[in-house]
């Protein structure tokens, strides 16, 4: 089964917020949607954590190297394409483009044998997985009608990122912390995002040290990103400090970016993002080297239906992977796929069982989205 076409479709219209200081707007396009056609007819799809202009343009580099090429073996592919271009900019567009073809070789592979991507990967540890729900900080108030909303929809995790958040002052940060344990109640888990990656964080050491033993008094699961991201001895001094677990990576890419990291000791928690990381071949290879170090593995999934269900499916084949982010609220992850999702009676997700990431777009609500609707045509 060859290669023989791959196409790119932005989605516009219902960009959710993502708390910037250069703030999206919903005509914004930062996911783009990726089919891999082949010649016998099956369509793998994947998802990028960039805008359609750039996929396209890096499709447009990357074309000569994947057409033709076998559709079933995502991992040589990707690394193919990711070893011939590395003077293109790795870690850039090229790379979160690489990251959604390899998530839609995945899905062929699954196709074409029947078998849903996590066992491909090596085996199921677990059929249903805890999703946090994840969304922005706000004033005390209006946080707390967004967590009893979600809490309403049996969410028992959630984690509340950026907005005002390190931003204003100490009191502002702690009032946020504890309204949001308030209103989650004791045993739910509620983890809080700083948003060190923003556009010139102000925040250092000191401040993240003293937030961090803050934020322990609150029973917070975890702390991410609370530095700027290339800050790593400091990252590596907090994580030794801190009273609560320190969490990052999601601006890192690549198994090469990680490892000085790992191997420094810089979090508790390595939160990699499959579309922007190179795909599932890269991140699930990014797991195991965190595995291997004595740190948690559990994906970035600020992102689409399509990125949510490759975190799924990394999530059933690592054995103590036992949380996903669903960012609440986004047409692009609730409307695009036909059935969307549902939590159960305990407040988890299934893991997809069908072939490949056993999703399927639905075309209409692609269509409302998506500023080309020739993703699937001639499929």
């Amino acid at each position: 089964m060859k290669i023989r076409e791959i196409r790119a479709a932005g989605l516009r219209g219902a960009t959710p917020e993502g708390g910037w200081s250069n703030e999206l707007r919903p005509d914004t396009c930062v996911h783009t949607l990726v089919a891999v056609h082949t010649d016998a007819g099956l369509v793998g799809l994947g998802s990028a954590f960039t805008s359609d202009d750039l996929v396209n343009a890096s499709l447009a580099v990357l074309e000569p190297l994947y057409r033709g090429e076998n559709a079933l073996e995502p991992e040589r592919v990707s690394e193919k394409l990711h070893q011939h271009t590395f003077w293109q900019g790795r870690g850039g567009a090229i790379t979160h483009t690489i990251s959604a073809i390899d998530i839609a070789l995945w899905d062929l592979l699954g196709k074409a044998t029947g078998q849903p991507v996590g066992r491909l990967l090596g085996g199921r540890y677990r059929e249903r997985v805890r999703p946090y729900a994840s969304l922005l900080m706000d004033a005390p108030g209006p946080l707390t009608e967004h967590l009893l909303r979600l809490k309403a929809r049996r969410y028992t995790a959630y984690k509340m990122g950026w907005g005002p958040f390190g931003r204003v002052g100490a009191a502002l940060d702690e009032a946020i912390v504890r309204a949001a344990r308030e209103a989650v109640g004791p045993d739910a888990l509620l983890m809080v995002d700083a948003g060190g990656s923003d556009a010139f964080w102000p925040n250092g050491y000191k401040w993240a040290l003293r937030t961090a033993e803050m934020l322990a008094g609150y029973d917070v699961a975890w702390f991410e990103e609370p530095l700027r991201p290339d800050a790593l001895e400091d990252y590596v001094a907090l994580r030794r400090a801190a009273p609560v677990p320190i969490a990052g990576g999601e601006v890192l890419t690549r198994r090469q970016a990680f490892r000085p990291w790992l191997q420094a000791g810089a979090f508790d928690i390595v939160q990699p993002d499959v579309t922007k990381v190179g795909g599932i071949s890269e991140e699930r290879r990014i797991g195991w080297l965190a595995h291997e170090y004595g740190v948690r593995f559990i994906p970035h999934g600020w992102n689409t239906a399509l990125g949510l269900a490759a975190d799924l499916h990394l999530a059933a084949a690592f054995p103590d992977t036992d949380l996903v982010e669903y960012i609440t609220g986004s047409p692009y992850v609730d409307e695009i796929v036909a059935g969307g999702w549902t939590l159960d009676a305990d407040g988890l997700l299934a893991i997809p069982d069908g072939p490949g990431l056993g999703v399927a777009l639905d075309p209409d609500a692609v269509g409302r989205y998506a500023r080309d609707a020739h993703l699937l045509a001639g499929a």
